[in-house]
């Protein structure tokens, strides 16, 4: 079985679980995921099977988007709602729409973020999450990330929270952004709900639970809830050979740039609409392209 899962994650599940899963539904080891998504959020987080692990860092360089709420009067050791309080503030004055969508405004682009401390990145060559609950301290690298777009949803003054909707770049924090956005407006925060809506072209509306999925297996139809590899990489520069160049692509060998015109870097050769590989320019010969992934 080859192609892409487009699993609805659920709460309470790490991605490696929902990885360990699929490997058992599917019968099959090759199995990746493709954006780490925390334990607590749940929302879409894509499953490659077979030959379309093969495409995992393309899918997972994607834009993401999140629907999530920021609670203002307190920040946590997390910067979600499962940590212990580590500072709060009275919220006295509840921040109107229009204060609230100047601020966002400000998130637009590149912006910089350091990494929560209890997550994953790795700092000489050890997860922050475990420095954190070691209790110990580690200098954390400032990441450059990039805002599409950010909106403000409904706001709940009794709560003091206010929810938003983030189409970002891989490697962006929404904890981070919540704790960051409550700063300009004066208040300690955290974020207290999230979802990933979007991952590249796969959206909630088309994705599988787990219960469908052991539905599907029982039948043994659990392939045809997959999406196919071209789904992944729809990103990408797509284009279509003819049957002789088909062979040497499929052959993993270096062709010169006049065989394929760049329109972009890397981007995917087909044939009959069915993906055969992944070039890119080659860094050493600007007359050659090189495959990076061959199917």
């Amino acid at each position: 079985m080859n192609g892409i899962l487009p699993l609805w994650k659920p709460k309470g599940m790490t991605s490696f679980d929902c990885v360990a899963k699929c490997r058992r539904y599917f019968h099959t080891k090759k199995v990746g995921h493709t954006g780490t998504l925390d334990p607590e959020v749940e929302g879409v987080l894509p499953i490659c099977i077979g030959n379309a692990t093969k495409i995992v860092p393309f899918l997972t360089d994607t834009k993401k988007v999140y629907v999530g709420t920021v609670a203002l009067g307190s920040t946590t050791e997390t910067e979600d709602a499962t940590g212990n309080i580590v500072e709060e503030k009275e919220v006295t004055h509840m921040p109107g729409k229009t204060e609230i969508e100047a601020v966002l405004e400000t998130f637009q682009g590149t912006i910089t973020q350091i990494p929560p401390m209890y997550s994953a990145v790795k700092v000489n060559g050890k997860k922050l999450y475990e420095y954190a609950r070691a209790n110990e301290e580690v200098e954390r690298p400032i990441r450059e990330v990039f805002i599409h777009d950010i909106q403000l949803g409904s706001i709940d003054e009794e709560k003091s929270t206010f929810d938003i909707y983030v189409e970002c770049s891989k490697g962006t924090y929404i904890r981070t952004l919540c704790v960051d956005i409550g700063k300009e407006l004066g208040y300690p925060a955290h974020m207290l709900q999230l979802e990933r809506i979007q991952t590249g072209s796969f959206s909630k509306k088309n994705t599988v639970t787990f219960a469908m999925i052991e539905e599907a297996a029982a039948r043994g139809e659990q392939d045809q809830l997959l999406s196919p590899i071209s789904e992944g990489v729809s990103h990408l520069v797509h284009q279509e050979v003819d049957d002789a160049l088909m062979f040497r692509i499929k052959n993993g060998q270096k062709l010169a740039v006049t065989d394929a015109p760049l329109t972009n870097n890397p981007f995917v050769f087909t044939n009959n609409e069915e993906v055969l590989a992944i070039y890119e320019k080659h860094p050493k010969k600007p007359d050659q392209i090189k495959p990076l992934r061959v199917f």
